[in-house]
């Protein structure tokens, strides 16, 4: 059976029969500091991420798949781009960009959203070079066709576990054997 909740309720019904079975409060919004903790933990395992332009250009309609090459003590995570490609002429036109990661099978899940800023910078190049970036700058670090995205982010959101992917597999495991709601996951905002 189909039915429409009201725009209204929706907020305080979301999730709730999973969170009810729940013994422990899965939302943690993170502020500051701890958003900034979160996003580098989050980085540090998977550093693939799709970085989506707000403008969209070219055949991938402003997504694509990007390595993230550092992300400093700030939050701010920094790329590498070719001067011409379409993701840095829509940069341009509007600097608004969204980035989703995906670190691990079950969670350690984050969607970032910020302004992103591109930089001919030579000494932060020398800094995030690393020799298999030689394959799309095939001139090495003083490829002229090298531009740094310096992507600063604003607010997000993740889900994680609490206790690690192992424990937290363990938990369903438990979970779907006994017929009990034993997750570990954590979620919340993200504001930087």
């Amino acid at each position: 059976m189909f039915f429409v909740v009201p725009l209204q309720q929706q907020k305080t019904i979301a999730m709730n029969s999973v969170q009810q079975q729940q013994e422990e409060n899965s939302q943690q919004d993170l502020n500051g500091k701890k958003a900034i903790e979160k996003i580098q933990e989050l980085t540090r395992q998977d550093n693939i991420c799709f970085f989506c332009t707000h403008t969209r250009m070219g055949k991938t309609n402003g997504s694509r798949p990007m390595s993230i090459l550092l992300t400093d003590d700030n939050g701010t995570l920094w790329f590498v781009s070719p001067v011409d490609s379409d993701k840095n002429k829509e940069i341009v036109i509007d600097p608004e960009v969204k980035i989703y990661l995906k670190a691990s099978a079950h969670s350690d899940l984050m969607y970032l959203k910020g302004n992103a800023f591109l930089h001919l910078d030579k000494s932060k190049i020398e800094e995030l070079w690393y020799p298999f970036l030689k394959v799309w700058f095939t001139e090495g670090k003083d490829d002229p066709r090298i531009s740094i995205i310096k992507f600063i982010p604003e607010e997000g959101y993740y889900w994680d576990s609490k206790s690690g992917n192992f424990i937290a597999t363990i938990k369903m495991v438990a979970g779907a054997i006994t017929g009990t709601t034993i997750d570990d996951s954590v979620e919340g905002k993200l504001k930087l």
